[in-house]
């Protein structure tokens, strides 16, 4: 198997292993919160990560991956990024109505679109943005009901789609700058997530519901499924890492559309949950609009593969005639092939 089949196995194994994991929690934890009434969002997380960063010790230990360190301060930032992001989010929900925190992480792929392109002059051909576009109309129109503005709750959900498209392009970024894996990333960084979400988590939740975390009834279920959300959460935090890794944080994002018409779907059927001809067309535009992305992703990415080999092949048809005139004969010598010009991506793409 060729490194190009190795890749895209991998890629399609984080894509499949984050939306599992990902649908999985969603369902666990909206049984915990709507059922159980345990609605401190912000503390669990925190110890979503401290589990994470536990279980990554002992795989550590055991010789699983292997401690990259580097630059401190690039950690420590992106680790305090993400969970000032995290704890953003929450608060847009606390302070928006449902429908629209659903348009503030809609805003985050255009948000995405316009920082790569502007600061690191990445090009979305119209087919890509097409493709987008279509997706964000059939998401809208799943999920986006009531909207309902305010002044502070504006100001937070726009605070919350920066540091989240920051820290998405950043986990991108630092594996590929630094060429750590994504495990490497998450265990160095989740230590810093964990803590600022374990110092500000129980005051931001007892603000937004105006109950204390550490008096709440703790039932022998509650912690039956806040132990089965921190152990489904390893596996959400290790695929997002590594699908942002592999592919971009565009995709992730669209990834995470996918999930949101997986977990309707699965809340739906499951669940009970009510569902409507809104909800039935917007998944169906949505799905279309992701199986276009897919599609103009994976036709763009062989016609760059493509690209090198046909401009290498189209130079040295170019330069044979001079080496004949030159040499005086239709054969090469080991001289000749020496002196002949050694073309790479970087000369073609300068």
């Amino acid at each position: 198997m060729g490194e190009t089949e190795r890749f895209q196995l991998g890629t399609v194994g984080a894509l499949s292993l984050s939306v599992v994991s990902s649908v999985s929690i969603v369902i666990c934890n909206k049984a915990l919160i709507s059922t159980l009434g345990f609605h401190f969002a912000t503390t669990l997380t925190s110890w979503h990560l401290l589990v994470t960063f536990c279980s990554l010790h002992v795989a550590l230990q055991m010789k699983f991956f292997e401690h990259k360190p580097f630059e401190p301060k690039a950690v420590m930032g992106f680790g305090i990024l993400n969970g000032i992001s995290i704890g953003l989010l929450n608060l847009s929900l606390g302070f928006n109505s449902v429908g629209f925190y659903q348009m503030t992480k809609l805003a985050i792929i255009p948000f995405t679109v316009i920082l790569e392109t502007i600061f690191f002059w990445k090009k979305f051909s119209r087919s890509i943005q097409l493709s987008l576009g279509i997706l964000l109309i059939g998401v809208g129109i799943a999920t986006v009901t009531d909207l309902q503005l305010n002044a502070l709750g504006s100001v937070l959900s726009l605070l919350a789609v920066i540091t989240t498209c920051i820290a998405q392009i950043m986990t991108n970024t630092i594996q590929k700058k630094f060429k750590v894996s994504s495990t490497q990333l998450l265990y160095q960084s989740c230590p810093y997530q964990a803590t600022t979400l374990l110092i500000t988590g129980p005051f931001l939740d007892k603000f937004l519901t105006g109950h204390n975390v550490f008096a709440f009834n703790y039932t022998q279920q509650v912690l039956a499924f806040i132990i089965l959300s921190c152990l489904i959460s390893v596996s959400v935090n290790f695929s997002t890492f590594l699908v942002i890794g592999k592919t971009s944080p565009v995709t992730y994002q669209v990834l995470g559309h996918l999930k949101t018409c997986l977990v309707l779907t699965f809340g739906y059927v499951l669940l009970h949950d009510p569902f409507n001809w809104r909800n039935i067309l917007g998944i169906f535009v949505a799905l279309i609009g992701m199986i276009l992305y897919s599609y103009y992703c994976t036709f763009e990415s062989q016609q760059k593969t493509a690209e090198p080999s046909i401009q290498s092949a189209q130079v040295n048809e170019e330069s044979a005639p001079l080496i004949h005139l030159e040499n005086g004969s239709g054969l090469l010598g080991d001289a000749a092939v020496s002196k002949a010009p050694i073309w790479n991506n970087k000369d073609l793409h300068a």
